[in-house]
């Protein structure tokens, strides 16, 4: 029988060239438009740069939506136009498209299963395995789950080095991918360093980076890390639970909505991951069901970095302190 949510969705899945070619404009466009700006403004004062490389790092994330739409398939009814474009915005964004959308398409069929944790998604650990790790893995959970490290230091790793490296199961396209992504990278940062030196073109792409892998990481964990969230064993899980429970609905102010792509409609995109993200909140929009999907707002996401563990037991995840309490009372 087919799921009620399939047809509904079904009507939203239509790629559009031109809003796919705007989003470019506009957010391509518009990146490259201001390290123009930055490459004028350098010589003049690092107070009028910096705010733009801050900038930049926003546009940024929005660059990113595009490469994600890209590896889904779903930005350009054409395949050869999405890999073209997932190529590009992946030079831009330090991210190797076929390896990434490899990692990505597991995330989707995994999310929320704890049996199938571990690629592509945000380290995450039950009450039993943290009690039952050595010490050395207990204290490497806690630096990888505290906030400055997975907002400020993870993205840089993950976008500098991480992303430079192959994969050991990946598959000849992917690590080629990984080789001509760096490739590119090394050139395009040649040329820019010609334009702005080396130092300051090394601050300037690293600031970018670090706001918008910060942006990004932020994205990421609120869309699968809150209270309320969805974790099932494997004889347990449903993709439709995992995406209307497990996945949220990110509630954001209109401008930041716009320079996160609308990926704020999680939950939709996790049941249909061919929906282009131009067509995600009129598909939310247009049908009670799936209002189901969890509202986090901004407030509730930046709430939500203090859980740090599933407890199976109540399925919820909880933050130490709450282990703290269990330990004291002799439940945990």
């Amino acid at each position: 029988m087919t799921p009620a949510w399939k047809p509904l969705v079904a009507a939203h899945r239509r790629s559009s060239a031109a809003r796919a070619s705007w989003q470019i404009v506009n957010s391509v466009g518009s990146y490259l438009a201001v390290w123009c700006l930055m490459a004028w403004t350098v010589n003049i004062s690092w107070w009028l740069t910096v705010p733009l490389a801050l900038f930049a790092g926003g546009l940024l994330v929005r660059v990113f939506i595009i490469f994600h739409d890209c590896g889904h398939g779903s930005f350009f009814a054409s395949k050869a136009a999405n890999d073209f474009w997932g190529f590009l915005t992946g030079v831009l964004t330090f991210t190797p498209y076929d390896q990434w959308r490899g990692e990505h398409a597991i995330h989707h069929g995994s999310t929320g299963n704890l049996d199938r944790r571990g690629v592509g998604d945000v380290w995450t650990m039950t009450v039993r395995e943290y009690e039952e790790a050595p010490i050395r893995k207990r204290i490497a959970y806690r630096v990888a789950r505290n906030p400055i490290v997975l907002l400020f230091f993870v993205p840089l790793m993950m976008f500098v080095i991480e992303h430079r490296v192959p994969r050991r199961r990946g598959n000849a396209r992917e690590r080629r991918s990984v080789w001509l992504t760096t490739g590119c990278i090394v050139l395009v940062g040649t040329g820019l360093t010609m334009v702005f030196g080396f130092v300051p073109y090394l601050v300037l792409q690293l600031s970018i980076l670090a706001v918008a892998g910060g942006i990004g990481v932020w994205l990421f964990y609120s869309q699968h890390q809150f209270d309320g969230a969805y974790w099932r064993r494997s004889e347990d899980w449903s993709f439709e639970e995992a995406a209307l429970q497990g996945s949220s609905f990110l509630v954001l102010p209109r401008v930041l909505q716009w320079f996160t792509g609308n990926i704020g409609y999680h939950h939709i995109h996790h049941l249909d991951s061919r929906i282009p993200n131009y067509r995600l909140q009129a598909c939310h929009e247009s049908h009670p069901l799936f209002s189901k999907g969890t509202a986090v707002t901004l407030f509730r996401s930046l709430r939500a970095f203090r859980l740090k563990l599933w407890d199976e037991p109540s399925g919820r995840l909880i933050p130490f302190r709450q282990l703290a309490r269990m330990r004291r009372r002799g439940c945990a």
